[in-house]
């Protein structure tokens, strides 16, 4: 007894040293002891300048001798670099350090300066992308709100900084593509002369004479007055063969870099997306033992990691309830369900019709009120009609969503099943409106696609109510940005805060009725999705929307911030991250896809306007790419001729079938291969119960003796 006091007195003592001040401890510090632990190795794999373990706030501050201590050590694991099976790294890691260790060994064994050189050049590249990894906006904020609200809730606020990031390199690129070669090369002539006429008709950009404030406010807001003749809008920019060639490939400069980063960020979300369908990341065993990450330092990071794993978890039951109620169904529930899913269907089909109609009829009605005499002497009803697309769009959106919202629960399928439908109808509903509004204008601009017709055969386009085409349909993306951006900000200010001042006023059940808010991934997702699908429509016709965009898109985010953190409790039900990292780009890619189609149209086959546009007095806004090419020099010609002839795109197929054919086999072989090793690990699995058991039984047997 008295050694097991004396064992105990010694334990509380060396315990008190280690909480006790640098200066008043006799004995080794916490930290120098809990690095000896096999779990502080771990830390190597986070990088460096990570603190050991046990290290206390003071002892960071205390001169930045444990921050020193710490990089001193890394240096020092990199030039005396541990065996690669001795890291507690993946077998990955491991064999890339492993041949990045040999290819040191051989550049210093060598002697070789040149060789030395290009080892400090990979490693500054190393440190330089860990750098840049490192600077990525907002990261703290979305860890947070993934610990607070969940995953899915935190794939918004990533998805919307990658919008961010698109708009702000289009932006960039139409500015040095298009502005700069504007300006460089002269300054542009001014709007046409009132008194000029052409067989295609005049235009008037603007009205001369005095402006008034409600006008000015009217031209901002409609793209109109003013604005119609500036940078904003396709009318501006002059006929010049050099600016009208960059100011095309600005266009598929900017949708071949949107495209390829699209890709690349679903194709990381499509391994997330597979790997949780496998079970291999979803299981519960790998939630409670494999999920926690011992290198978190901080109650906040603690607690962030504790939610996140919190939901997880209630996704996982929560589907998992649901697929053991669809297991035991008998037939006839079978067949009731399939019923109701298809009766619902119908439904979704007669209310995405109606508003489809809705869409149509408002577009093609404008044109009637705006030559009304009283739609023309007032202002604000002037700007009402012509809002009235985009009200009627909104409307549509802001209405049919929480419907489909209640129809998905009755459909019987799991809460991320529900989400995918969810976004789908979404999807549907906001890009077809899209699309409606743009076969209405093409149906306007083109008389119905009849070039015979009177008002179309002269110059190819209906010239009397649309003398610079181009503009107008920049207008139209124009004011569905702007008032998409209105009406977020008012149903922040004007729902939400005072929902939400109502539950701090009205304490009981009444007020946490009216003041809970949940926030809704899927509407905000494809509110994003249809927004960034405009801007990839209007870039063409209107430059600097990306730049508008990504203005509006920066605002967003930090009211979106506010809103979630001020007015928004947890969602009651999660779905997966790895639905929304897959699906939300996916869907990105639809929107991409939808926005490309009238503006290629509108380069290949429409007639540009004649009195407007770099592009004024072509057949075709394709046709001066052929011009510019015949100004090259033989050779290139040859060269470009010959990469659009058969000679190269057959050969080309054949190539990318033979790839494609071997990628094939290669990923089924390594299915083949991955299904063994489960099997395998099956079996270990059934080996380790069957020696568990017949340990138990021995162990009883050996009692009973």
């Amino acid at each position: 007894m008295e050694k097991n006091a004396t064992w105990e007195s010694d334990a509380w003592g060396s315990s008190r040293g280690w909480l006790a001040p640098r200066g008043a401890r006799g004995g080794p510090s916490l930290s120098s002891v809990l690095n000896e632990l096999p779990s502080a190795a771990t830390l190597r794999y986070r990088g460096p300048g990570v603190l050991p373990w046990g290290t206390l706030v003071e002892e960071v501050e205390d001169g930045g001798r444990s921050s020193r201590a710490v990089t001193e050590a890394t240096q020092k694991e990199l030039q005396e670099p541990h065996p690669s099976r001795e890291l507690p790294w993946p077998m990955q890691a491991r064999r890339a350090h492993r041949e990045s260790h040999a290819r040191d060994q051989v550049a210093y064994g060598s002697g070789s300066r040149a060789a030395q050189w290009a080892v400090l050049l990979r490693r500054s590249k190393e440190k330089m992308r860990a750098n840049l990894h490192a600077l990525q906006p907002w990261a703290w904020t979305l860890k947070r709100i993934g610990g607070q609200f969940g995953a899915g809730t935190e794939s918004y606020f990533s998805l919307l900084r990658f919008l961010l990031l698109l708009n702000a390199l289009a932006s960039v690129l139409n500015a040095c593509m298009v502005l700069l070669p504007t300006w460089l090369e002269g300054a542009p002539p001014g709007p046409p002369d009132p008194d000029t006429s052409s067989p295609c008709g005049s235009y008037h950009p603007y009205s001369q004479g005095l402006v008034t404030f409600p006008a000015q406010l009217f031209y901002l807001l409609s793209g109109e007055g003013y604005l119609e003749w500036s940078p904003l809008f396709y009318g501006f920019y002059p006929p010049r063969p050099r600016l009208a060639v960059t100011y095309l490939c600005s266009a598929f400069a900017v949708g071949l870099i949107c495209l390829l980063l699209i890709l690349h960020r679903s194709v990381s979300g499509l391994k997330q997306t597979l790997l949780a369908e496998s079970g291999a990341l979803t299981s519960y065993s790998h939630r409670v033992f494999s999920a926690w990450d011992f290198g978190l330092r901080g109650d906040g990071h603690v607690r962030l990691r504790q939610r996140l794993i919190l939901y997880e978890l209630q996704v996982e039951l929560e589907e998992a309830e649901v697929r053991r109620r669809a297991a035991v169904r008998t037939l006839g529930q079978q067949v009731r369900i399939w019923s109701v899913r298809l009766l619902l269907n119908l439904l979704v089909v007669a209310l995405l019709g109606a508003a489809f109609y809705g869409v149509y009829w408002a577009t093609g009605y404008t044109v009637e009120l705006q030559e009304t005499p009283v739609v023309q002497q007032t202002p604000l009803l002037q700007l009402g009609v012509n809002y009235l697309p985009s009200i009627f769009i909104s409307g549509v959106n802001f209405v049919l969503p929480p419907i489909f919202k209640l129809i998905a629960p009755l459909e019987g399928y799991t809460r991320s099943r529900q989400i995918v439908f969810i976004l789908l109808r979404t999807v549907f509903l906001r890009l077809s409106s899209l699309v409606v509004l743009l076969f209405s204008l093409w149906n306007q601009i083109t008389c119905g696609g009849d070039s015979e017709a009177e008002d179309c055969k002269t110059c190819g386009y209906n010239y009397k109510e649309l003398p610079c085409w181009e503009t107008r349909l920049g207008q139209e993306m124009y004011k569905l940005l702007l008032f998409d951006l209105l009406t977020g900000l008012a149903v922040t200010l004007l729902i939400q805060f005072p929902r939400k001042l109502f539950c701090g006023l009205c304490p009981g059940a009444l007020g946490r009725l009216a003041g809970t808010q949940e926030f809704q991934v899927p509407d905000e997702v494809l509110g994003l999705i249809y927004a960034q699908t405009v801007v990839w429509v209007g870039s063409f016709f209107c430059p600097l929307l990306p730049l508008l965009n990504t203005a509006k898109f920066l605002l967003l985010f930090f009211l979106k911030k506010f809103t979630l953190f001020s007015t928004c409790s947890p969602a009651s039900r999660t779905f997966r991250a790895s639905t929304a990292n897959f699906f939300f780009p996916l869907v990105l890619l639809l929107g991409l896809a939808i926005s490309a189609v009238p503006v290629l149209y509108s380069i290949f086959l429409i007639p540009p306007s004649k009195l407007c546009g770099p592009f004024r007095g072509q057949s075709s806004i394709w046709a001066q790419i052929p011009e510019s090419i015949s100004s090259l020099p033989q050779t290139a010609q040859n060269f470009l001729f010959f990469l659009g002839s058969q000679a190269f795109a057959v050969p080309l197929l054949l190539i990318s079938s033979i790839l494609m054919a071997y990628s094939v086999a290669l990923a089924n072989s390594y299915g083949c291969i991955i299904s063994e090793l489960k099997r395998q690990i099956e079996t270990e699995v059934q080996n380790k119960v069957f020696l568990a058991q017949r340990a138990v039984a021995l162990s009883s047997a050996n009692g009973a003796l």
